[in-house]
């Protein structure tokens, strides 16, 4: 019981500020002011070739596997 009082006690201080908070920004945040500037194409193509370059480890690592198995056998 005493938590359902302290639950509904701070219940009724947080609607208030929820409500203000709300209807202050009802539309949004507008980060286009900020987002504008980055371009963000030169890092998706470093992510790519980076992605590319571990391809490659991989397939080479697998590749070596392959044929050492086959020397084994």
């Amino acid at each position: 019981m005493k938590n359902l009082k302290r639950v509904s006690r701070d219940l009724a201080l947080a609607i208030p500020f929820a409500a203000a908070a709300s209807a202050s920004y009802a539309e949004g945040w507008d980060y286009s002011a900020l987002t504008n500037g980055v371009d963000f194409s030169t890092i998706a193509g470093g992510v790519l070739a980076v992605a590319a370059l571990l391809a490659a480890v991989y397939a080479g690592i697998k590749g070596a596997r392959v044929v050492l198995g086959f020397l084994r056998s």
